[in-house]
Parts: C-alpha cells; sequence; structure tokens
C-alpha cells in the first residue's frame, strides 16, 4: 500500500509509538525519502536507545553529520542536554547573586537536576532552539522520539512551562521591585546594589518568548504532524489510542497512523495463519480508532532494514512522494 505522504509534506515531523514498534525505521526511511524529493532533511533521534546510529551504519553525535545528498542526520543525549542546561543555570545565576549566596543557590539548581522532568525541560530547550536555528538551513526536520510516556511529557511542556516561566517571572519582577524600595530606604547599608538589568529575568523573558514560538510550531497543522508507529497487536493499539487522545488535547495535530510488520499474505503455516487471523481483528481495530487519519501497512520484512539501500526501497515502496513545503 503506498501511502500518499502529505503528513511528510510539514516543517517538523515527529515519528513516535510504543518502544520496540519500528519508529527508528519509519522515521529515517521517511527523512530518506524527504531528501530523495529534494528537501534538505535533518534526522533526529531524541530516543535513549540511539538505534538511528545502527540503522544508517554512520556513528552520530549531536551535531548534524551527512548521511547522503540532502540528508543530515543527529543523535541527542537528554542527559548531556540536561548537564548543559544545568550549567547554563548556573552562568546566569552567577552573574547577578551576591557571592556570599551563590554556593547555596548552585546546591538548589543541583538538586533540581535530579528532579523528574529535568531532562524533558533540557531536551525541549534543545528542541526550541531547533526549530528556530536549523530553518535556515533545513526544509525539514523529522524527530525519531523516545517511547510514547515520555514524548507525550515532553510535547505537553510548551503549555505547562509557559505558565510555570510567567510564574518566575513575576516572582522575579516582585523581588526586584521590593528590592529597589529596601535600597531607597537603607542606602548603602542595603548592601549589594544589583539594579539595572537583571540577566535572570531577562533569561525568563526570553525563554518564555521561545517557548510560545515553539508551542505555535507544534500546534500549526500547516507546519507540524506527529506520525504514530504501531504493530496489529494489543498493547501497542492500545498506548497510541491513549496517545493520540493527550495530542489532540495539547492541539498538536496527527498526520497518520504506520502499520508495521503486517504479515505477507503470501506466508503460511498453522502457526502463521492463527496469528494473521488474530492480526486481521486488530487491523479492523485500528481502522475503526484512527480511520481520520491516512493508515499505511507495511509488511514483515524477510531481513532487518538496515542501511540507506534498504531504507530507501522501504520509503519508494510504502511511504510515498513528499512535496516542498
Amino acid at each position: 500500500m503506498l501511502l500518499n505522504a502529505g503528513f511528510l509534506n510539514r516543517f517538523v515531523v515527529f515519528f513516535g509509538g510504543k518502544g520496540g514498534v519500528g519508529k527508528t525505521t519509519m522515521a529515517s526511511a521517511a527523512a530518506l525519502r524527504s531528501a530523495d524529493a529534494g528537501q534538505r532533511t535533518l534526522l533526529v533521534s531524541t530516543d535513549p536507545a540511539h538505534s538511528t546510529s545502527d540503522i544508517l551504519e554512520t556513528e552520530l553525535g549531536s551535531e548534524p553529520t551527512p548521511i547522503a545528498e540532502k540528508f543530515w542526520a543527529m543523535e541527542i543525549d537528554p542527559e548531556r542536554e540536561a548537564d548543559l542546561y544545568i550549567q547554563g543555570v548556573k552562568d546566569r545565576i552567577g552573574e547577578s547573586t551576591a557571592p556570599r549566596l551563590l554556593a547555596e543557590v548552585e546546591r538548589q539548581i543541583d538538586i533540581a537536576r535530579a528532579s523528574p522532568g529535568a531532562e524533558e525541560a533540557a531536551l525541549f530547550e534543545r528542541f526550541t532552539r531547533l526549530f528556530e536555528d536549523a530553518e535556515s538551513e533545513f526544509d525539514r526536520i523529522i524527530f525519531d522520539t523516545a517511547p510514547t510516556g515520555q514524548t507525550l511529557r515532553l510535547l505537553s511542556l510548551p503549555e505547562l512551562m509557559s505558565a510555570w516561566i510567567g510564574g518566575l517571572i513575576g516572582q522575579r519582577k516582585k523581588v526586584n521591585t521590593l528590592g529597589r524600595m529596601w535600597r531607597n530606604v537603607a542606602g548603602s547599608a542595603a548592601g549589594d546594589d544589583l539594579s539595572g538589568k537583571d540577566p535572570v529575568l531577562e533569561a525568563l523573558e526570553e525563554r518564555r518568548e521561545r517557548f510560545g514560538r515553539a508551542r505555535r510550531t507544534l500546534t500549526d497543522s500547516a507546519r507540524a504532524s506527529f506520525v504514530f508507529v504501531v504493530t496489529a497487536e494489543r498493547l501497542p493499539i492500545w498506548e497510541t489510542e491513549k496517545a493520540v487522545g493527550s495530542l489532540t488535547k495539547y492541539g498538536i495535530p496527527v498526520g497518520a497512523v504506520v502499520v508495521n510488520r503486517v504479515l505477507p499474505p503470501e506466508t503460511g503455516g498453522e502457526f502463521l495463519e492463527s496469528r494473521r487471523q488474530q492480526e486481521a481483528d486488530y487491523l479492523k481495530r485500528i481502522d475503526r480508532a484512527f480511520g481520520p487519519f491516512p493508515i499505511c501497512h507495511v509488511p514483515l520484512m524477510e531481513k532487518d532494514v538496515v542501511g540507506v539501500d534498504a531504507l530507501r526501497r522501504l520509503a519508494l515502496s510504502y511511504l510515498g512522494a513528499t512535496e516542498r513545503r
């Protein structure tokens, strides 16, 4: 089944789904298809498993690596991004914190580094920069994401963090106002004068604006699309049904559903026939659950799909053509 790949004709395309369903294979094939159609395409892996290097047979790092004509790929390490993010916070805080308080402030920041959601926040920070920095260099960014739960937490961050940062900005402005009032009353006895530019406040406001721009991109069906990869099995279908509802809640457009590893009709044997009957029931459920979206069936292959040539054959057979955005 050749899919009309209109869902690929977006600036940002996410491939997601339950672990082990073939997200990396489909994202890599789609990226290659996009590049072959003349689009400067960047494939970005955010999955900690980092199997993109294995499938592309190229060692990838945190910066774009050329794979084929008009095709680059990179792997983002969430843990490393969190460390860089925390160090950046420390550097900015150090510019506006009295030396006598700095050690305690940095200790509190280190505690925050270990808190739940720290890596997702750092990863989304990198996402927002990619959206803006890469637009002048690439026509399309395709993300090979982590398993569904982590990805949903990541994509919910623009709305959640915008509100949180807004609260921090309000608190920071209040502290600055109280500080100026205290200095007007106490004069030099008030201690360090940190009036003037506030680098922390400037950083918060800049981040709020950037997160707002990222949210507008993610919720724009003309610029973004989320493609679910699923297999004809109970748990992947159930998880994808829940995930579609979550993305709808946050206004992120779903572009298509790719059903991977469908048993070819020519395979025989009693065991496979039993599996095929069960699979047929699940395929009907997929049609009912995801009927509003384009659905693509990709058969179970005889061999692992590894390397540019194998990915190109897969893309040409099942993922259809792309157009310039």
